[in-house]
Parts: structure tokens; C-alpha cells; sequence
């Protein structure tokens, strides 16, 4: 370490996980992202509403790197129950949907436990919720974005939209495998991850989990969701100089 840092001067950085992109997706990414530069102005963002659906698990994510334990034994004379963080095979969790534009958000919904995310479920279930929060935020001018999930882009999904929104962002105008475009997957969900994984206790219940990620949701700073959805176009731009590849590791 004082080697890579000290002598030859070198910087450490983190690997981040990304999705595989095929040429054609590339392509598309790029044509799409193109295509929402010359639609959406920076005063046209302001008026799209970005959604999406996200679990929440009761055994949070254990970072490895930075969840450490620190003794002044050897590793073979501290006890497990310092060491060993267990985590069940199949976490409980509880699956929210909601909405973010600038100035304000929606409320968050809950998915029903045991139910399948399917066109259905959608159009009867969550969209009707999400469109009357937006219009409360929006009034009659706005954008529904959502991303190319299978319930998302079914003609019963596309066509309900077409028919309950002034404008929408159709499943051919978002670029596919694009959680990199997406307020609420390039901030708003980590922000609320890291609120939970600081809060103390944690919640040991699916309705305790619910009413945390309530209160988590409601604190969330408007203001760092703002700047995210001000970051909209930027990242378009960069997609299109990535050529559609990804870009968040040179933002």
C-alpha cells in the first residue's frame, strides 16, 4: 500500500458493477438518448416525473469492505458472533414504488406481499397512485417517464398511458438496460439505502420496515433530488459521447 500510494504515486479505485450492453443495445441506448436531448429541454425536465419500483430487504447489504471488526487477538480467538454477520437465503423484504420530479415527490406505495409486478397488477394497481401523485405535483403538464420493465412496456401499460396522461415517455423512446438515466436508481435509492443502513435498531418486521422506509422517504432531502433531475440532460449528453456504452465512471 505505501508502495502503489507513496512511491509510485498511484490512486485507488472502486470497480463498480455494470450491466453487459450487446451492440444493438449500445445503439439503441444511443439513438434514444439522442432522441430525449432534442424532446426534453432543461425546462421540459422539470416537468418529467420519473418512476420506479424498488425491495427492500430486513437484512440490509453487508459492505465487506468498509464492516469491519477491530481486536487486538488473533482472528481465530475472536468470537463468531463478532465475526459472522448471518443473513437468511430468502430475506424478507417489501417492494415500494414511487415517483420523483423537481420541487417535489410522490407518496410510496407498497406492493402487496406475494404479488407479481405484471401488466395487470401495473395498470390497475400502481399507475392509477403514481399519475394522481404527479398530477397533485404537476397539475395537467407533465412527462411520465418509467423504465422497460415487461409490465412497463405492454400495450395494456402503454395504452392506459396514452389515455390518463397528457404526455408520456413510450416504450420505444427509453433507452433500454438505462438504470444510468434514472433519477431514482442514480440517487434517490441510494440515498434512502444508506438512511437505513445508518438507522439504529433495525427494523426486525415487514411493517416495522414499511414504516421506516416511510419516515426515510418523507426526510429525504428535495433538494438532492432536484440536482439529480438537473443531472438528467448531462448524462444523456455523456451517453451519447459513450456512444451509448456506459459513462458513470468518467461523470
Amino acid at each position: 500500500m505505501e508502495i502503489a500510494k507513496k512511491d509510485l504515486g498511484l490512486r485507488c479505485f472502486k470497480r463498480v458493477p455494470v450491466q453487459i450492453l450487446s451492440t444493438a443495445t449500445k445503439q439503441k441506448r444511443l439513438d434514444r438518448a439522442r432522441a430525449l436531448l432534442r424532446r426534453l429541454s432543461v425546462a421540459r425536465c422539470k416537468r418529467v416525473f420519473f418512476t420506479d419500483e424498488k425491495a427492500f430487504y430486513l437484512d440490509a447489504p453487508i459492505s465487506t469492505q468498509n464492516n469491519r471488526v477491530w481486536a487486538a487477538n488473533r482472528k481465530a480467538e475472536v468470537s463468531a458472533e463478532r465475526l459472522l454477520a448471518p443473513r437468511a437465503k430468502f430475506s424478507q423484504h417489501v417492494m415500494v414504488s414511487a415517483g420523483v420530479s423537481y420541487g417535489g415527490k410522490s407518496r410510496l406505495h407498497f406492493v402487496s406481499d406475494q404479488t407479481k409486478i405484471n401488466a395487470q397488477h401495473y395498470t390497475d394497481n400502481l399507475l392509477p397512485p403514481l399519475v394522481d401523485d404527479c398530477q397533485n405535483l404537476l397539475q395537467d403538464d407533465f412527462v411520465f417517464q418509467q423504465d422497460g420493465a415487461p409490465a412497463h412496456t405492454a400495450r395494456q401499460a402503454q395504452d392506459w398511458l396514452m389515455n390518463n396522461t397528457p404526455d408520456f415517455i413510450s416504450k420505444d423512446e427509453w433507452p433500454p438496460n438505462s438504470p444510468d438515466l434514472n433519477p431514482l436508481d442514480y440517487c434517490v435509492w441510494g440515498l434512502m439505502l444508506a438512511a437505513y443502513q445508518k438507522h439504529v435498531p433495525k427494523p426486525k418486521t415487514k411493517a416495522e420496515l414499511k414504516t421506516l422506509l416511510k419516515t426515510i422517504w418523507a426526510n429525504l432531502s428535495q433538494d438532492s433530488i432536484d440536482k439529480a433531475i438537473l443531472g438528467f440532460r448531462k448524462r444523456l449528453r455523456a451517453c451519447v459521447k459513450a456512444d451509448g456504452g456506459h459513462f458513470e465512471h468518467v461523470l
